[in-house]
Protein backbone atom coordinates (compact mmCIF):
# COMPACT_ATOMS: atom_id res chain seq x y z
CA UNK A 1 0.00 0.00 0.00
CA UNK A 2 1.55 3.26 -1.12
CA UNK A 3 1.02 6.16 1.31
CA UNK A 4 3.13 9.21 2.12
CA UNK A 5 4.87 8.83 5.49
CA UNK A 6 5.46 11.67 7.92
CA UNK A 7 8.91 10.29 8.80
CA UNK A 8 9.93 10.65 5.13
CA UNK A 9 8.81 14.29 5.09
CA UNK A 10 10.89 14.91 8.22
CA UNK A 11 13.97 13.25 6.66
CA UNK A 12 13.49 15.33 3.52
CA UNK A 13 13.50 18.54 5.61
CA UNK A 14 9.93 19.46 4.60
CA UNK A 15 8.52 20.00 8.09
CA UNK A 16 10.49 22.91 9.67
CA UNK A 17 8.27 25.94 10.23
CA UNK A 18 5.18 24.12 8.96
CA UNK A 19 1.84 23.84 10.77
CA UNK A 20 1.33 20.14 11.44
CA UNK A 21 -2.10 18.77 12.44
CA UNK A 22 -1.92 15.29 14.02
CA UNK A 23 -5.06 13.18 14.44
CA UNK A 24 -4.13 10.90 17.35
CA UNK A 25 -6.11 8.28 19.26
CA UNK A 26 -6.16 9.54 22.85
CA UNK A 27 -9.45 7.85 23.74
CA UNK A 28 -8.28 6.54 27.12
CA UNK A 29 -10.35 4.92 29.90
CA UNK A 30 -11.18 7.09 32.93
CA UNK A 31 -12.74 6.43 36.34
CA UNK A 32 -15.85 8.22 37.64
CA UNK A 33 -13.72 11.11 38.92
CA UNK A 34 -12.24 11.64 35.44
CA UNK A 35 -8.83 10.20 36.31
CA UNK A 36 -7.08 8.27 33.53
CA UNK A 37 -6.85 4.58 34.47
CA UNK A 38 -4.69 3.39 31.56
CA UNK A 39 -2.49 5.65 29.41
CA UNK A 40 -1.11 3.33 26.68
CA UNK A 41 -2.70 5.33 23.87
CA UNK A 42 -1.26 8.61 25.13
CA UNK A 43 2.21 7.07 25.40
CA UNK A 44 1.87 5.58 21.91
CA UNK A 45 0.97 8.97 20.41
CA UNK A 46 4.00 10.85 21.77
CA UNK A 47 6.70 9.65 19.29
CA UNK A 48 4.83 11.28 16.38
CA UNK A 49 4.41 14.54 18.30
CA UNK A 50 8.09 14.56 19.34
CA UNK A 51 9.12 13.85 15.75
CA UNK A 52 7.18 16.92 14.57
CA UNK A 53 8.50 19.17 17.36
CA UNK A 54 12.14 18.15 16.81
CA UNK A 55 11.69 18.92 13.11
CA UNK A 56 10.67 22.49 14.03
CA UNK A 57 6.94 22.26 13.32
CA UNK A 58 4.09 24.13 14.97
CA UNK A 59 2.10 21.15 16.24
CA UNK A 60 -1.64 20.73 16.77
CA UNK A 61 -3.00 17.43 18.09
CA UNK A 62 -6.60 16.33 18.44
CA UNK A 63 -8.56 13.19 19.29
CA UNK A 64 -12.01 12.05 20.22
CA UNK A 65 -12.76 10.96 23.80
CA UNK A 66 -15.85 8.93 24.60
CA UNK A 67 -19.12 9.54 22.79
CA UNK A 68 -20.01 13.21 23.30
CA UNK A 69 -23.03 14.90 21.72
CA UNK A 70 -21.86 17.16 18.88
CA UNK A 71 -22.14 20.84 19.73
CA UNK A 72 -22.80 20.24 23.44
CA UNK A 73 -19.76 20.58 25.71
CA UNK A 74 -19.85 18.70 29.01
CA UNK A 75 -16.86 18.69 31.41
CA UNK A 76 -16.61 14.88 31.27
CA UNK A 77 -16.00 15.09 27.49
CA UNK A 78 -12.93 17.32 27.88
CA UNK A 79 -9.42 16.28 26.91
CA UNK A 80 -8.09 18.23 29.95
CA UNK A 81 -6.93 15.06 31.80
CA UNK A 82 -5.21 13.94 28.59
CA UNK A 83 -3.43 17.31 28.23
CA UNK A 84 -2.24 17.04 31.83
CA UNK A 85 -0.96 13.46 31.37
CA UNK A 86 0.69 14.32 28.06
CA UNK A 87 2.47 17.28 29.68
CA UNK A 88 3.77 15.00 32.46
CA UNK A 89 5.04 12.41 29.96
CA UNK A 90 6.64 14.98 27.66
CA UNK A 91 8.04 17.22 30.37
CA UNK A 92 6.62 20.36 28.77
CA UNK A 93 3.45 22.45 28.69
CA UNK A 94 0.62 21.13 26.55
CA UNK A 95 -2.05 23.86 26.47
CA UNK A 96 -5.62 22.77 25.69
CA UNK A 97 -7.50 24.88 23.12
CA UNK A 98 -11.30 25.00 22.85
CA UNK A 99 -13.36 26.38 19.93
CA UNK A 100 -10.39 25.87 17.63
CA UNK A 101 -12.00 25.21 14.25
CA UNK A 102 -11.82 28.86 13.11
CA UNK A 103 -8.17 29.34 14.07
CA UNK A 104 -5.33 28.21 16.34
CA UNK A 105 -2.30 30.17 17.47
CA UNK A 106 0.75 27.93 17.74
CA UNK A 107 4.41 28.72 17.03
CA UNK A 108 7.12 26.42 15.64
CA UNK A 109 8.47 24.25 18.46
CA UNK A 110 5.16 24.47 20.34
CA UNK A 111 2.42 21.84 20.75
CA UNK A 112 -1.23 22.48 21.58
CA UNK A 113 -3.97 19.93 22.21
CA UNK A 114 -7.25 20.74 20.46
CA UNK A 115 -10.37 19.92 22.46
CA UNK A 116 -12.36 16.72 21.74
CA UNK A 117 -12.93 16.73 17.97
CA UNK A 118 -16.26 14.92 18.32
CA UNK A 119 -17.72 18.05 19.93
CA UNK A 120 -17.59 19.78 16.52
CA UNK A 121 -20.91 19.77 14.69
CA UNK A 122 -20.53 17.75 11.49
CA UNK A 123 -17.55 15.62 12.68
CA UNK A 124 -19.16 12.19 12.50
CA UNK A 125 -20.92 12.85 9.19
CA UNK A 126 -17.73 14.26 7.67
CA UNK A 127 -19.34 17.58 6.71
CA UNK A 128 -17.32 19.27 3.97
CA UNK A 129 -17.32 22.77 5.47
CA UNK A 130 -15.91 21.45 8.78
CA UNK A 131 -13.31 19.30 6.99
CA UNK A 132 -12.19 22.27 4.86
CA UNK A 133 -11.85 24.51 7.94
CA UNK A 134 -9.71 21.87 9.68
CA UNK A 135 -7.58 21.44 6.56
CA UNK A 136 -7.11 25.22 6.47
CA UNK A 137 -5.41 25.13 9.88
CA UNK A 138 -2.41 23.16 8.64
CA UNK A 139 0.26 22.65 5.99
CA UNK A 140 0.57 18.93 6.76
CA UNK A 141 -2.11 16.54 8.07
CA UNK A 142 -0.79 13.44 9.85
CA UNK A 143 -3.16 10.52 10.47
CA UNK A 144 -1.77 8.54 13.41
CA UNK A 145 -4.96 7.00 14.85
CA UNK A 146 -5.44 3.46 13.53
CA UNK A 147 -8.31 2.94 15.98
CA UNK A 148 -10.34 5.42 13.90
CA UNK A 149 -9.05 4.36 10.46
CA UNK A 150 -12.33 2.55 9.68
CA UNK A 151 -14.38 5.72 10.15
CA UNK A 152 -14.77 8.40 7.48
CA UNK A 153 -15.13 11.44 9.75
CA UNK A 154 -14.09 15.07 9.30
CA UNK A 155 -10.95 14.74 11.44
CA UNK A 156 -9.90 11.40 9.91
CA UNK A 157 -10.99 11.55 6.27
CA UNK A 158 -12.29 14.96 5.22
CA UNK A 159 -9.21 16.82 6.44
CA UNK A 160 -7.02 14.33 4.54
CA UNK A 161 -8.94 15.18 1.37
CA UNK A 162 -8.38 18.94 1.61
CA UNK A 163 -5.11 19.46 3.53
CA UNK A 164 -2.15 20.61 1.36
CA UNK A 165 -0.30 17.39 2.34
CA UNK A 166 -1.78 14.25 3.95
CA UNK A 167 0.37 11.44 5.33
CA UNK A 168 0.53 8.53 7.75
CA UNK A 169 2.14 8.91 11.17
CA UNK A 170 4.44 6.24 12.65
CA UNK A 171 1.64 4.32 14.42
CA UNK A 172 -0.59 4.16 11.36
CA UNK A 173 2.43 3.32 9.18
CA UNK A 174 3.36 0.42 11.46
CA UNK A 175 -0.21 -0.94 11.23
CA UNK A 176 -0.11 -0.72 7.42
CA UNK A 177 3.23 -2.57 7.36
CA UNK A 178 2.08 -5.30 9.75
CA UNK A 179 -1.24 -5.84 7.97
CA UNK A 180 0.50 -6.01 4.57
CA UNK A 181 3.05 -8.50 5.92
CA UNK A 182 0.35 -10.71 7.46
CA UNK A 183 -2.33 -10.60 4.76
CA UNK A 184 -1.03 -9.13 1.50
CA UNK A 185 2.24 -11.08 1.28
CA UNK A 186 2.25 -13.66 4.08
CA UNK A 187 4.90 -16.28 4.66
CA UNK A 188 3.09 -19.63 4.46
CA UNK A 189 1.49 -21.49 6.08
CA UNK A 190 -0.83 -18.65 7.13
CA UNK A 191 -2.97 -19.54 10.15
CA UNK A 192 -5.79 -17.41 11.53
CA UNK A 193 -7.41 -17.73 14.94
CA UNK A 194 -10.90 -16.26 15.03
CA UNK A 195 -12.70 -16.69 18.32
CA UNK A 196 -15.58 -15.07 20.08
CA UNK A 197 -19.07 -15.73 21.34
CA UNK A 198 -20.97 -15.44 18.05
CA UNK A 199 -20.43 -16.56 14.46
CA UNK A 200 -22.80 -13.79 13.32
CA UNK A 201 -20.43 -11.01 14.44
CA UNK A 202 -17.45 -12.65 12.71
CA UNK A 203 -19.10 -14.45 9.76
CA UNK A 204 -17.80 -12.04 7.08
CA UNK A 205 -14.31 -12.30 8.61
CA UNK A 206 -14.46 -16.09 8.53
CA UNK A 207 -15.68 -16.04 4.91
CA UNK A 208 -12.98 -13.58 3.85
CA UNK A 209 -10.15 -15.43 5.60
CA UNK A 210 -11.35 -18.82 4.31
CA UNK A 211 -10.29 -17.72 0.81
CA UNK A 212 -6.73 -16.95 1.88
CA UNK A 213 -5.55 -18.83 4.98
CA UNK A 214 -4.08 -22.34 5.17
CA UNK A 215 -5.69 -23.04 8.53
CA UNK A 216 -8.62 -21.37 10.29
CA UNK A 217 -8.73 -22.03 14.02
CA UNK A 218 -12.12 -21.22 15.57
CA UNK A 219 -12.71 -20.80 19.30
CA UNK A 220 -15.29 -19.83 21.90
CA UNK A 221 -18.96 -19.86 20.93
CA UNK A 222 -17.90 -19.78 17.27
CA UNK A 223 -16.23 -23.19 17.68
CA UNK A 224 -19.45 -24.59 19.14
CA UNK A 225 -21.36 -23.63 15.98
CA UNK A 226 -18.63 -25.26 13.88
CA UNK A 227 -18.86 -28.40 16.06
CA UNK A 228 -22.58 -28.55 15.26
CA UNK A 229 -21.68 -28.17 11.57
CA UNK A 230 -19.33 -31.17 11.95
CA UNK A 231 -22.19 -33.27 13.39
CA UNK A 232 -21.13 -33.10 17.06
CA UNK A 233 -23.40 -32.44 20.05
CA UNK A 234 -22.66 -29.39 22.20
CA UNK A 235 -25.20 -29.74 25.03
CA UNK A 236 -26.47 -26.35 26.20
CA UNK A 237 -23.38 -24.47 25.02
CA UNK A 238 -23.60 -21.05 23.42
CA UNK A 239 -24.04 -21.45 19.64
CA UNK A 240 -26.05 -20.21 16.66
CA UNK A 241 -27.81 -23.22 15.12
CA UNK A 242 -29.25 -21.07 12.31
CA UNK A 243 -25.70 -20.40 11.08
CA UNK A 244 -24.62 -24.05 10.91
CA UNK A 245 -25.05 -23.94 7.11
CA UNK A 246 -22.71 -20.94 6.87
CA UNK A 247 -20.15 -22.67 9.10
CA UNK A 248 -20.35 -25.81 6.96
CA UNK A 249 -19.83 -23.68 3.82
CA UNK A 250 -16.64 -22.22 5.32
CA UNK A 251 -15.38 -25.74 6.17
CA UNK A 252 -16.15 -26.96 2.63
CA UNK A 253 -14.57 -23.88 0.98
CA UNK A 254 -11.39 -24.45 2.97
CA UNK A 255 -11.35 -28.18 2.24
CA UNK A 256 -11.79 -27.56 -1.51
CA UNK A 257 -8.43 -25.80 -1.64
CA UNK A 258 -6.56 -28.16 0.67
CA UNK A 259 -6.91 -25.99 3.79
CA UNK A 260 -8.61 -26.91 7.06
CA UNK A 261 -10.76 -25.78 9.97
CA UNK A 262 -9.54 -27.95 12.88
CA UNK A 263 -12.57 -29.10 14.89
CA UNK A 264 -11.90 -29.75 18.62
CA UNK A 265 -11.27 -33.39 19.53
CA UNK A 266 -11.76 -32.73 23.24
CA UNK A 267 -13.35 -29.96 25.29
CA UNK A 268 -13.60 -28.68 28.87
CA UNK A 269 -17.18 -28.67 30.16
CA UNK A 270 -19.08 -27.44 33.20
CA UNK A 271 -22.70 -27.60 34.27
CA UNK A 272 -22.91 -23.85 35.04
CA UNK A 273 -21.18 -20.71 33.75
CA UNK A 274 -19.18 -19.75 36.83
CA UNK A 275 -15.53 -19.28 37.82
CA UNK A 276 -15.85 -21.96 40.51
CA UNK A 277 -17.83 -24.48 38.41
CA UNK A 278 -16.12 -27.92 38.41
CA UNK A 279 -14.34 -28.42 35.07
CA UNK A 280 -14.48 -31.77 33.26
CA UNK A 281 -12.41 -32.74 30.21
CA UNK A 282 -14.41 -34.79 27.70
CA UNK A 283 -13.93 -36.15 24.21
CA UNK A 284 -15.77 -33.94 21.71
CA UNK A 285 -18.15 -36.83 20.97
CA UNK A 286 -19.10 -37.28 24.66
CA UNK A 287 -20.67 -33.90 25.49
CA UNK A 288 -23.83 -34.39 27.58
CA UNK A 289 -27.13 -32.58 27.03
CA UNK A 290 -26.65 -30.45 30.16
CA UNK A 291 -22.98 -29.58 29.48
CA UNK A 292 -21.59 -26.13 28.73
CA UNK A 293 -18.38 -26.15 26.65
CA UNK A 294 -16.15 -23.41 28.12
CA UNK A 295 -12.73 -24.25 26.66
CA UNK A 296 -10.91 -26.51 24.22
CA UNK A 297 -9.42 -29.65 25.78
CA UNK A 298 -5.71 -30.40 26.32
CA UNK A 299 -5.42 -32.71 23.26
CA UNK A 300 -6.95 -30.05 21.00
CA UNK A 301 -4.75 -27.35 22.56
CA UNK A 302 -1.63 -29.48 21.95
CA UNK A 303 -2.63 -30.15 18.30
CA UNK A 304 -3.22 -26.43 17.70
CA UNK A 305 0.06 -25.52 19.43
CA UNK A 306 1.95 -27.82 17.02
CA UNK A 307 0.28 -26.16 14.03
CA UNK A 308 1.05 -22.66 15.34
CA UNK A 309 4.70 -23.50 15.98
CA UNK A 310 5.02 -24.68 12.36
CA UNK A 311 3.29 -21.60 10.88
CA UNK A 312 4.89 -18.88 8.75
CA UNK A 313 2.32 -16.19 9.64
CA UNK A 314 -0.32 -16.05 12.40
CA UNK A 315 -3.30 -13.69 12.66
CA UNK A 316 -4.94 -13.81 16.11
CA UNK A 317 -8.32 -12.40 17.07
CA UNK A 318 -9.97 -13.77 20.18
CA UNK A 319 -9.33 -16.18 23.10
CA UNK A 320 -10.40 -19.80 22.49
CA UNK A 321 -12.14 -20.27 25.85
CA UNK A 322 -13.44 -18.41 28.89
CA UNK A 323 -9.89 -17.43 29.88
CA UNK A 324 -11.13 -15.05 32.59
CA UNK A 325 -11.97 -18.19 34.65
CA UNK A 326 -8.73 -20.02 35.55
CA UNK A 327 -10.34 -23.47 35.20
CA UNK A 328 -11.20 -22.66 31.57
CA UNK A 329 -8.06 -20.71 30.60
CA UNK A 330 -5.74 -23.59 29.69
CA UNK A 331 -6.66 -23.57 25.98
CA UNK A 332 -6.09 -19.84 25.53
CA UNK A 333 -2.83 -19.97 27.52
CA UNK A 334 -1.54 -22.91 25.44
CA UNK A 335 -2.40 -21.09 22.18
CA UNK A 336 -0.87 -17.82 23.46
CA UNK A 337 2.37 -19.51 24.51
CA UNK A 338 2.55 -21.42 21.20
CA UNK A 339 2.24 -18.11 19.30
CA UNK A 340 4.96 -16.62 21.51
CA UNK A 341 7.24 -19.61 20.83
CA UNK A 342 6.53 -19.77 17.10
CA UNK A 343 9.06 -18.36 14.62
CA UNK A 344 6.08 -17.09 12.60
CA UNK A 345 5.32 -13.40 12.13
CA UNK A 346 2.25 -12.85 14.32
CA UNK A 347 -0.26 -10.01 14.39
CA UNK A 348 -2.89 -9.83 17.15
CA UNK A 349 -5.83 -7.50 17.68
CA UNK A 350 -9.08 -7.05 19.60
CA UNK A 351 -9.71 -6.16 23.25
CA UNK A 352 -9.99 -9.71 24.64
CA UNK A 353 -6.91 -10.79 22.70
CA UNK A 354 -4.89 -7.91 24.18
CA UNK A 355 -6.15 -8.89 27.65
CA UNK A 356 -4.96 -12.48 27.09
CA UNK A 357 -1.55 -11.25 25.84
CA UNK A 358 -1.23 -9.11 28.98
CA UNK A 359 -2.39 -11.95 31.27
CA UNK A 360 0.33 -14.30 29.98
CA UNK A 361 2.99 -11.61 29.62
CA UNK A 362 3.85 -12.38 25.99
CA UNK A 363 3.77 -8.79 24.63
CA UNK A 364 7.41 -8.97 23.48
CA UNK A 365 6.86 -12.31 21.71
CA UNK A 366 4.01 -11.21 19.42
CA UNK A 367 5.22 -9.73 16.13
CA UNK A 368 2.73 -6.87 16.12
CA UNK A 369 -0.09 -5.92 18.50
CA UNK A 370 -2.75 -3.90 16.70
CA UNK A 371 -4.14 -0.88 18.53
CA UNK A 372 -7.50 -0.71 16.73
CA UNK A 373 -10.35 -3.09 17.57
CA UNK A 374 -12.99 -2.26 14.95
CA UNK A 375 -10.42 -1.23 12.35
CA UNK A 376 -8.49 -4.49 12.81
CA UNK A 377 -11.67 -6.53 12.33
CA UNK A 378 -12.59 -4.64 9.15
CA UNK A 379 -9.13 -5.34 7.72
CA UNK A 380 -9.68 -9.05 8.45
CA UNK A 381 -13.01 -8.79 6.63
CA UNK A 382 -11.07 -7.76 3.54
CA UNK A 383 -12.39 -4.19 3.59
CA UNK A 384 -10.27 -1.21 2.54
CA UNK A 385 -10.27 1.21 5.45
CA UNK A 386 -11.28 4.81 4.60
CA UNK A 387 -8.02 6.19 6.07
CA UNK A 388 -5.92 3.87 3.91
CA UNK A 389 -7.97 4.68 0.83
CA UNK A 390 -7.72 8.49 1.11
CA UNK A 391 -4.03 8.48 2.06
CA UNK A 392 -3.25 6.16 -0.89
CA UNK A 393 -5.24 8.44 -3.20
CA UNK A 394 -3.41 11.54 -1.95
CA UNK A 395 -0.03 9.79 -2.32
CA UNK A 396 -0.88 8.96 -5.94
CA UNK A 397 -1.47 12.66 -6.55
Amino acid sequence: MNVLRFSDLVQQGQVAGKRVFIRADLNVPQDDAGRITEDTRIRASIPCIELALKAGAAVMVTSHLGRPTEGEFKPEDSLAPVAQRMAELMGREVPLRSNWVDGVEVAPGQVVLLENCRLNAGEKKNKEDLARKMAGLCDIFVHDAFGTAHRAEASTYGIAQYAPVACAGPLLGAEIDAISKALAAPKRPLLAIVAGSKVSTKLTILQSLSKNVDGLIVGGGIANTFMLAAGLKIGKSLAEPDLVGDARAVIEAMKARGAEVPIPVDVVCAKTFAADAPATVKAAADVADDDLILDIGPKTAALLADKLKAAGTIVWNGPVGVFEFDSFAHGTETVARAIAASPAFSIAGGGDTLAAIAKYGIEKDVGYISTGGGAFLEVLEGKTLPAFEILSRRAAG
